[in-house]
């Protein structure tokens, strides 16, 4: 074999390669996180205000896993209130696994069940209101 076969082999070789990259890239997702992000960036302020508001609680929100069930204990200012939200298991590799679950309780606990196929890393969004005051946690988890 000469040398100009293998270069041809080689230059061969490298056009393949780059045709099935391209290939592999153009039948990738890319889904956007969310398709409102400008109009929620303008309103980040207010999510920041609501931050500040459940950091200056007594205790911060806590959660544990059980039975494939997440389980929200909200701090003890809010005992025996009523409570209504939003909470939003947000998983960023794949919006199809998003768990979402509007609530309203009257005690402390909120209890989200979580499918079996639910395994990963997780960011836990929680709105809720009291009183017409409004609170937002995030948290990154793990299932």
């Amino acid at each position: 074999m000469n040398w100009g076969t293998k270069i041809l082999i080689v230059y061969a070789a490298f056009v393949l390669g780059i045709v099935f990259m391209v290939f592999k890239s153009s039948s990738q997702t890319t889904d956007l996180v969310t398709k409102d992000y400008y109009a929620k960036e303008l309103r980040y302020q207010e999510k920041i205000d609501e931050m500040k508001r459940v950091s200056a609680l007594s205790a911060p929100v806590e959660y544990s896993i059980k039975d494939n069930l997440l389980i929200l204990s909200f701090p003890k200012d809010f005992a025996g209130k009523k409570l209504s939200g939003e909470a939003v298991l947000y998983c960023p590799s794949d919006e199809r696994k998003d768990i979402k679950k509007s609530f309203t309780v009257l005690d402390e606990h909120l209890q989200i069940p979580i499918p079996a196929t639910a395994g990963g890393a997780y960011e836990l969004h929680l709105n809720w209101q009291h009183d017409g005051i409004t609170y937002y946690f995030e948290k990154k988890i793990f299932i």
